[in-house]
């Protein structure tokens, strides 16, 4: 099967166990997840959808997350679009049932432990402040593949111009590179006002005041501001202004008048608050960000490193961790990249340390060890989900000792930026073996890389040792264990298991 009809075959398979067509509200992906929204989920077949070989496993939140991997989902995402639109149209062929021979969910006990944890954190999670974060995540997110491209962009553009290479093109990747960040402001602006519930071009038109060089030339506060001042944290209180008060004005001003009233007391309004107050404050906000993180690092790396690194595996557990993408961007805007990203991202390193672990402590569980096959190589490519919701967390302890080998790893690389070599990526999005490319620092890439490669190999280890050793309890061990492959005589064999069940 071709790789589109494969992507094609998966949509397909996934459209009818989540309600089919006229249950989809909204589709849309980030970087491993099929993101859905969904008018009715008592429609959905979850586990018919688990079973479905392409399906890394579920995340119920705001939206209905489908975690098929990176790639895959960039993938797939489009065909799902389509079908959806095309069974919405009535032309869409009868979609094709899940293959049947597909591996069955079972493995009971670590299903009915994933279901209990997932419903535990789900009623824990629905709290104003998190619905919050999760909201101003959802702005960042769309942003991540474009990041991406200009910080690898980006690096190699470095890498030539200190090796002296292709002076003529290194001007031109630097444009490439740089562009998308110049503006990154008016695209904040823009899924600000989107989320917010007002008009998405109003968003990006009141937040490009912050880029336009004119600004050059306006005083607040007794300072002359400068073009980008404040950057993303301006953008993003610009465009909520903006909203507010396009809102206000939908509701007073008469149907006749809005067309051109709205528009232009929201882009007035806010824009003006936004130059005379938000650049000046957003500005100060950004300056503090980054010199906080300077300071932090600079005089308790080790210790600021191991509760980051230890942190931050919950942090994905329950979906914050992409709240911090805006202290990133800030940072990279400030400095050029982000010392906070491959420190962070130790927490990965962790969780592949256990896998193994765990993968040599349960050599009669076929359903786990055949899980931890699968997910390993996106764990190493910085990819936690399958590993998390299939493997550790359902089993409990594993995943504090994963938190734990995460913790020394990042007290690693911390302690390294406390000793004055800052280890950096110039974007946000991939950790793991796929943030090579993005890293940045200030002795060099050399140097640079070896901290972060050592400090992966320590999370590696520490999440193996803390794991073999202190994972399990002995019950745990022996129930585990307990069934062996082969059947008993007169008994059928057991069904080959992947274990997918989400937290």
């Amino acid at each position: 099967m071709s790789e589109d009809n494969k992507h094609h075959a998966t949509a397909a398979a996934i459209l009818p166990l989540v309600g089919g067509a006229e249950n989809v509200a909204s589709v849309a992906h980030c970087m491993t997840r099929l993101r859905l929204g969904l008018h009715d989920r008592s429609l959905v077949r979850e586990d018919q959808l688990t079973a479905l070989p392409a399906v890394l496993g579920i995340v119920e939140d705001d939206t209905y997350q489908i975690v098929l991997g990176p790639g895959t989902v960039a993938r797939v995402t489009p065909e799902f679009e389509a079908l959806v639109e095309a069974e919405r149209a009535g032309t869409a062929p009868a979609p094709a049932a899940p293959d049947a021979g597909a591996d069955p969910v079972t493995a009971e006990t670590l299903a009915a432990q994933g279901a209990a944890l997932r419903a535990e954190r789900k009623a824990k999670n629905a709290t104003p402040f998190k619905l919050f974060l999760r909201r101003i995540a959802n702005i960042f997110v769309p942003l991540i593949p474009a990041l991406i491209g200009c910080g690898i962009i980006a690096g190699l553009n470095g890498l030539l111009v200190n090796l002296q290479w292709l002076p003529g093109v290194t001007p031109a990747l630097a444009a490439i590179a740089s562009g998308f960040m110049a503006l990154i402001a008016v695209f904040v602006g823009h899924n600000t006002a989107k989320e917010f519930g007002g008009t998405p071009i109003l968003g990006g038109a009141v937040a490009s005041v912050i880029v336009y060089a004119g600004v050059a030339n306006v005083e607040a506060f007794g300072r002359d501001l400068s073009p980008g001042q404040g950057g993303v944290l301006g953008a993003l209180g610009a465009a909520w202004l903006g909203v507010h008060v396009e809102k206000w004005c939908r509701r007073r001003v008469p149907e006749a008048l809005d067309v051109l009233v709205t528009p232009t007391v929201t882009v007035l309004v806010a824009g003006l608050a936004t130059l005379f107050g938000l650049m000046f404050l957003a500005g100060e906000v950004s300056t503090w960000i980054g010199d906080a993180a300077d300071w932090l690092l600079a005089h308790g790396g080790g210790g600021a490193g191991f509760l980051l690194g230890g942190l931050f595996l919950p942090l994905v557990m329950l979906g914050l961790h992409q709240a911090l993408i805006p202290i990133h961007t800030t940072l990279i805007e400030g400095a050029g990249f982000t010392v906070l990203l491959p420190i962070l991202a130790m927490a990965g390193a962790g969780q592949v340390g256990a896998a193994l672990a765990i993968h040599l402590r349960l050599p009669r569980n076929t359903s786990v060890r055949t899980t931890i096959k699968s997910a390993l190589w996106p764990g190493l490519l910085g990819v936690g989900e399958p590993l998390i919701y299939g493997v550790s967390l359902p089993l409990g302890r594993p995943f504090v000792t994963a938190c734990a080998g995460g913790a020394f790893g990042g007290a690693f690389v911390g302690l390294f930026n406390q000793l004055g070599t800052e280890v950096g990526s110039t974007a946000i999005g991939p950790s793991g073996w796929a943030l090579f490319p993005l890293l940045d620092g200030n002795h060099g890439l050399g140097q640079t890389v070896a901290v972060y490669a050592v400090g992966l190999l320590v999370g590696y280890i520490a999440g193996f040792l803390t794991t073999y050793w202190f994972g399990f309890t002995k019950a745990m061990l022996m129930e585990l264990n307990a069934a062996p492959d082969a059947p008993a005589d007169g008994q059928q064999p057991a069904p080959t298991t992947r274990v997918t069940e989400r937290v």
